[in-house]
């Protein structure tokens, strides 16, 4: 059977009817695990793909998080437009490893570019986006204190470029402010009995730019904490990402993701694959 998820993805693709490439490889960052344009596990100011003025654009992805007792499983994909509007569609799937049984959740995403460039302004680059994320397997967050399966997230971000900036390599520079009421990105649902109240929280990422196509980088991802019954922790990554061309990048790196549902210490890996039209 085709699910609503499956032709959302399929008409996002089929959307690009008319795709170029304009902009300069790596300036439309990778896919994070919520689908928008990024590092792995924050989102950042820039618009998916290298579709410039007037240009379409879009991408697939295919992501991976491995950590002690779970395993999180993403695919997706974007359209962007006029480096100005990024569509995204994800479906994750969090397999509870060590108890058994999986999670879903869905995640639809829209970003809009407001003002400044990555490059070429001394303003950085300004994006707001906003996205709409559903759950598919409620009744364990619901059992664990969760009071919605759906929720929205709004966040600001703001990337920038700094040239000749670390021992005379670029520098990428990216801060993101979110308001959100999501467990665990929302895969343990959203708000609770006792707190569902918007949470403003900060995500960073920073990365250095070895050539013009292979970056080392770091990020980092508040988170709040909500539910009773286990404390949620903040989020750390360390990434390299190769974007091979215009068509094919991949990232991979370490995970620390804290306390998670009880169980502390989940650190691990961090794998995704991304194609661009």
């Amino acid at each position: 059977m085709i699910t609503r998820f499956t032709l959302a993805l399929c008409c996002l693709l089929a959307s690009a009817s008319s795709v170029a490439g304009s902009k300069i490889v790596a300036t439309g960052g990778a896919s994070s695990i919520e689908g928008s344009a990024g590092g792995g596990i924050v989102p950042w100011a820039v618009i998916n793909g290298y579709g410039s003025s007037d240009e379409w654009s879009a991408t697939a992805f295919t992501s991976r998080v491995g950590v002690d007792d779970f395993t999180l499983n993403v695919f997706g994909a974007s359209v962007s437009y006029d480096n100005k509007w990024e569509w995204s569609v994800a479906r994750q799937t969090f397999k509870l490893d060590s108890i058994g049984g999986e999670l879903r959740q869905d995640v639809f995403g829209v970003k809009y570019h407001i003002a400044g460039e990555l490059l070429y302004t001394a303003w950085p680059q300004i994006s707001v986006g906003l996205q709409y994320k559903k759950h598919r397997d409620f009744g364990l967050p619901q059992a664990v204190g969760a009071r919605d399966d759906s929720g929205v997230d709004v966040y600001f971000s703001a990337s920038k470029v700094l040239f000749d900036h670390v021992a005379g390599r670029n520098l990428l520079l990216n801060g993101t402010v979110r308001a959100t009421k999501a467990n665990q990105t929302g895969l343990l649902g959203f708000g609770s009995a006792s707190d569902n109240d918007y949470q403003f929280v900060f995500e960073g990422s920073a990365a250095v730019l070895l050539n013009y196509n292979v970056a080392l980088g770091i990020e980092f991802k508040q988170k709040p904490d909500q539910l009773d019954f286990a404390t949620e922790q903040h989020w750390r990554d360390l990434f390299a990402a190769w974007f091979i061309n215009k068509h094919v990048s991949v990232v991979g790196g370490y995970v620390d993701l804290g306390s998670i549902a009880g169980f502390d210490q989940q650190q691990g890996y961090y794998i995704s694959v991304e194609g661009a039209w």
